[in-house]
């Protein structure tokens, strides 16, 4: 495997953990978590249509009235897991957080191969992918019931099945992406079309939030935010393009396991260092098990 694309996929998946922690600055300076992904995936959007107009296949949207309406949706995947980046990191902790987002990623990800869903040729998963799957389910739980301490008990499995559910989402998006970047034949185009919808989502969930609650409208990011808050723009640009590019040269399974991979260490120096002004979070025995674990079960369930 070319060491290159190995350095790139573990960057990657690093980079969705520190994504995370500068949208949880987007929001603060905002004061709106819903307007801190609105405007986060408005930018990626423009980041996207600016970079397909530049290296010429902006016009491959033309070809969108013709697509399967299901091959449009998988925006609707980045819009769920930078809600739940801002919304569960404070509460969490990064590593619980990511721990859980990995666990969804795999569980998600053994069901579309197992059944063929989405277009992907079914692959029975057998005994390792079933221990491997239970293994990382095992191991996110252990991580999280140690690092949830903020969070009241009786709350802990609605933000634990939230967690799972963006984890989740994150990995149907990326089979649904594939499918829309050969209809266009244009990977940053299907990447603009793909933030283009999570946005129009968020805009959406934001309007009637504000309708129905009538919280306080999100203001311009106050000048205390750290420049790189916007940076997750840049970083879930960079993924919905990237990853569909490295699957066909070093496969599904190694993609996800590198990338699953970097999102776990990187989550785990994020806690233990206190970094992206978030708060320091021990790394007890029981965390260490966990990830240890969760680790093991990816590794085990990409076998297959």
């Amino acid at each position: 495997m070319e060491p290159l694309l190995v350095l790139i996929a573990l960057a990657l998946g690093a980079l969705l953990a520190v994504q995370a922690g500068a949208n949880v600055q987007l929001a603060g300076a905002m004061g709106s978590p819903i307007g801190a992904s609105t405007a986060q995936l408005a930018l990626g959007t423009t980041v996207l249509v600016v970079l397909a107009a530049v290296v010429g296949t902006l016009g491959a949207v033309e070809l969108i009235p013709g697509v399967e309406a299901w091959h449009l949706i998988g925006g609707l995947g980045s819009a769920l897991y930078i809600s739940a980046g801002i919304l569960l990191f404070p509460r969490l902790g990064a590593l619980s957080a990511v721990g859980l987002f990995i666990a969804g990623q795999m569980l998600a990800s053994l069901a579309v191969d197992g059944f063929g869903w989405l277009g992907v040729a079914a692959q029975p998963l057998g005994v390792a992918g079933v221990v491997g799957g239970l293994a990382v389910l095992g191991g996110a739980v252990l991580i999280a019931r140690t690092g949830a301490g903020g969070v009241p008990l009786a709350h802990r499995p609605v933000w634990i099945g939230f967690a799972l559910a963006a984890g989740g989402g994150l990995a149907l998006q990326g089979p649904i992406n594939a499918q829309l970047r050969t209809d266009l034949d244009a990977p940053v185009t299907a990447g603009a079309f793909s933030f283009l919808v999570a946005t129009a989502a968020m805009g959406v969930v934001l309007t009637a939030w504000q309708a129905f609650t009538r919280s306080p409208r999100p203001h311009p990011p106050a000048r205390s935010m750290p420049w790189w808050g916007w940076a997750g723009a840049f970083v879930g640009a960079s993924y919905v393009t990237v990853v569909p590019l490295l699957i066909p040269e070093i496969g599904v399974a190694a993609t996800i396991g590198l990338t699953v991979a970097g999102q776990q260490l990187a989550s785990l120096a994020v806690d233990r260092f206190g970094l992206l002004r978030l708060p320091r979070r021990a790394l007890t025995t029981q965390r260490k098990l966990g990830v240890l674990l969760l680790l093991a079960g990816v590794a085990l369930a990409q076998a297959t």
